[in-house]
């Protein structure tokens, strides 16, 4: 690619035990693109991103971040050089407020004081800024309800409003639509490709469904038994008679 590349993997593979959940897994994402992760079931699509964040430790190859390596690195390291990550399931503390959750995790990114106990007006900028990114998600007229109160998709709505405020240059989602109402999807989705285009960031998403997501890919990194199957234009990979194949059986 003559683009910057964001990240780089070259031979990724992760085994437990002597199975292979990724193996061998080499690409290379351009700074900017919107890549989207599919596969069946169990095909290594969660554990390939854990490796990009760091939750998990690769058995063989590398990671790379901007030409930066990060194969080893925590994922609080790869936080700071600019990897946001979210999860299938949302992570943020129940007691607090919508607001209180943005907050800490911005004053934190800004290099204050995670303390709970800390009054969020000792930290205007990061007030200011956690009440943006809670209005550009929707979230205005929640900020101060506890967020065990909120629903699943406020949940989302609100991991998203955190990544905002840490303004990563790469976003890696792990199914953020992963049960949510229909209704919602559409939402999360625009959402996430606001992110991208208003912002510029670079995002790799894991989704399962193909007609949620072609519309936003640049490119489609198809998975399967933990190889890379595919990885080419939306139009291209919903053409591979391989791909079908992998997801139906047969090909269409």
């Amino acid at each position: 690619m003559n683009q910057t590349c964001a990240i780089r993997t070259e031979n990724l593979s992760y085994r437990i035990g002597g199975v292979s959940i990724v193996e061998d897994v080499s690409l290379e994402i351009a700074d900017g693109e919107f890549v989207v992760v599919i596969g069946p079931n169990g095909a290594g699509k969660t554990t390939l991103v854990n490796l990009l964040s760091g939750i998990a430790q690769p058995s063989a190859g590398t990671v790379a971040l901007y030409e930066r390596d990060i194969t080893h690195a925590p994922p609080y390291q790869r936080a700071r050089l600019g990897l946001g990550r979210t999860f299938q399931t949302s992570s943020v503390f129940n007691a607090l407020s919508a607001l209180e959750n943005v907050r800490l995790a911005t004053q934190a990114h800004l290099g204050g004081s995670g303390a709970i106990w800390r009054l969020a007006d000792a930290n205007a900028e990061a007030l200011a800024r956690s009440r943006d990114a809670l209005a550009a998600v929707g979230l205005s007229e929640r900020m101060h309800a506890p967020a065990a109160s909120l629903s699943h998709g406020e949940k989302r709505k609100l991991d998203l409003a955190i990544l905002l405020c840490l303004e990563p240059r790469v976003i890696v989602l792990d199914e953020p639509t992963a049960g949510m109402a229909v209704e919602d999807v559409p939402e999360i989705l625009g959402l996430v490709s606001a992110m991208h285009r208003e912002r510029g960031a670079t995002v790799i998403m894991v989704e399962h469904r193909l007609d949620l997501v072609s519309q936003y890919a640049d490119r489609m990194a198809v998975m399967h038994h933990g190889a890379l199957l595919a990885f080419d234009t939306p139009e291209r990979v919903i053409a591979n008679e391989t791909v079908q194949t992998a997801y139906l059986g047969d090909p269409l």
